[in-house]
């Protein structure tokens, strides 16, 4: 696939340079549309399963009586009405962070041990990544409609946006610098204006996904705390508030669209 899409790349530049902004567009959309078909991501989502089922921990406990907010072990939409409130918990939580608790509830593991390796690679991919896989695929063909109505999802939505325009770190960076203004790219990936719906929905209905320029599997958390660090920042805890709470905005900002991951990504 990375070969089909160097050869894309090739004749786009070679036989239309200079080319145009919309000519790599539609080019890219063309190989996403190629590997849109037998995604890898099947794969983690059945590795994800056997994760699910397998007892682990001190209890030798599986995560099927997870509560994921529908009740303990339902996960047919699940994932599309997250991040959400939980009383058990008092805070507001992604899948990711809901995970993590319930490996720490229900299967007795500390949180040391449960995120020692939360993010993965091609060769060795994370626990969480195959089981996010798993978790939100049970959601495709419903529409994503995070928590709105408790207090702490209206005050997660207010941090997420306030992180969002957020300037800090040694180049004053805030998510804005990348995404705030329309016809922004990094090479050839285009940068959305996520504050608007119409782009936040197709974001927020794809991931987690898998991204086939370095053949893994990437998680929202992931690419938060990428994103911290490309921004020169600290790299946050993972799961934290503040990582959340920028998921949630995000994630409440593109409400409403049919989730129809896990997708590809470049």
């Amino acid at each position: 696939m990375t070969r089909a899409f160097a050869a894309i790349l090739i004749t786009c530049f070679g036989f239309c340079a200079p080319a145009r902004a919309q000519d790599v567009k539609t080019e890219i959309e063309r190989y996403r549309q190629m590997v849109s078909e037998g995604s890898p991501a099947e794969l983690f989502e059945v590795e994800g399963e056997a994760l699910w089922k397998k007892p682990q921990g001190p209890k030798q406990a599986a995560l099927e009586k997870c509560d994921l907010g529908l009740g303990p072990g339902v996960l047919k939409g699940a994932y599309a009405a997250l991040p959400r409130y939980f009383k058990d918990a008092d805070r507001v939580m992604d899948l990711e962070t809901r995970l993590l608790h319930c490996m720490t509830t229900l299967q007795g593991r500390s949180r040391e041990e449960a995120t020692q390796r939360v993010f993965g690679n091609a060769d060795r991919p994370s626990e969480m990544e195959s089981l996010s896989a798993y978790v939100a695929a049970q959601s495709r063909g419903m529409k994503m409609a995070p928590g709105e109505s408790h207090p702490k999802e209206k005050a997660a939505y207010e941090l997420g946006r306030a992180l969002y325009f957020q300037r800090a770190g040694p180049w004053d960076f805030a998510c804005t610098s990348c995404h705030g203004e329309e016809g922004k790219r990094i090479r050839l990936q285009e940068l959305p204006v996520l504050l608007k719906p119409e782009n936040a929905r197709s974001v927020v209905a794809t991931w987690p996904a898998y991204r086939i320029s370095t053949s893994g599997f990437i998680t929202m958390q992931w690419r938060m705390n990428n994103c911290y660090q490309q921004m020169r920042m600290p790299e946050p805890a993972f799961g934290s508030d503040a990582t959340v709470a920028l998921i949630h905005f995000i994630t409440v900002t593109g409400k409403g669209e049919v989730y129809s991951g896990p997708g590809n990504k470049r």
